[in-house]
């Protein structure tokens, strides 16, 4: 296992940077917003609790969550268009830092491919770097399910993702940060990434905090780390 300061360095030297979205790049839980906005937001919020904490398998919280949302293409269009997420102070300097130093920057997330793209392009970061689950509408547009092949439907999926960036691009050092169980697996020098960041500014996951080597609560702290060199 890696330790704090060859953390540290593999973040200086990463070829690629992931991040998980809610509750990380944005303010809020995606899903939690889509409930709310269809109008079953605090037993949704529940699920959500659980699922982060890791007692229930990503899908199977996914699928229940959907369930009782079951949101139309037109709610979720109308959810960008009058409650746009919210960027997490810090993020947009720093994806930024990474793109002037040739770093890959990659959206990896449980959450919605039409919310994350939104999010995506405020960052400059481009669609094909984006990984997120992707709902499935009738010709009506009424739900009908979401892709259950994507890898981020599954647990361990973003570790699948990783993976395969590093087989398709040849990248030597990936980084993963996020806030969740499902963004903290260990950290390998294999096939999946080398180093995980713990996320805790907008929401503390008691789990991540206390198992994540590096854990911090603002972006600044990682551009600080970029400048030091």
């Amino acid at each position: 296992m890696a330790s704090l300061l060859e953390m540290k360095e593999i973040f200086r030297n990463a070829d690629a940077v992931c991040f998980d979205v809610d509750s990380t790049v944005i303010k809020e839980e995606g899903i939690d917003e889509l409930a709310k906005f269809c109008g079953v937001g605090d037993a949704v919020a529940e699920m959500t609790r659980r699922a982060m904490g890791g007692t229930v398998t990503f899908k199977a919280a996914l699928t229940a969550r959907l369930g009782l949302i079951r949101p139309s293409y037109e709610q979720v269009q109308k959810l960008i268009s009058d409650n746009p997420p919210q960027l997490t102070p810090g993020i947009r300097e720093l994806v930024s830092r990474l793109h002037q130093r040739k770093v890959q920057v990659f959206l990896v997330s449980g959450g919605f491919q039409s919310i994350v793209e939104h999010v995506a392009s405020q960052l400059n970061i481009p669609t094909a770097n984006v990984f997120a689950n992707r709902l499935k509408f009738y010709f009506n547009g009424e739900y009908a399910g979401f892709d259950e092949t994507q890898p981020t439907a599954e647990s361990g999926g973003k570790g699948k993702v990783i993976a395969h960036l590093k087989e398709q691009f040849h990248f030597k050092k990936v980084v993963m940060i996020g806030d969740g169980a499902t963004d903290m697996c260990s950290e390998s020098g294999g096939k999946g990434k080398d180093c995980f960041i713990g996320f805790g500014g907008n929401v503390i996951r008691k789990q991540v905090k206390e198992k994540a080597k590096w854990y911090i609560t603002h972006f600044d702290e990682l551009l600080k780390e970029l400048e030091e060199r």
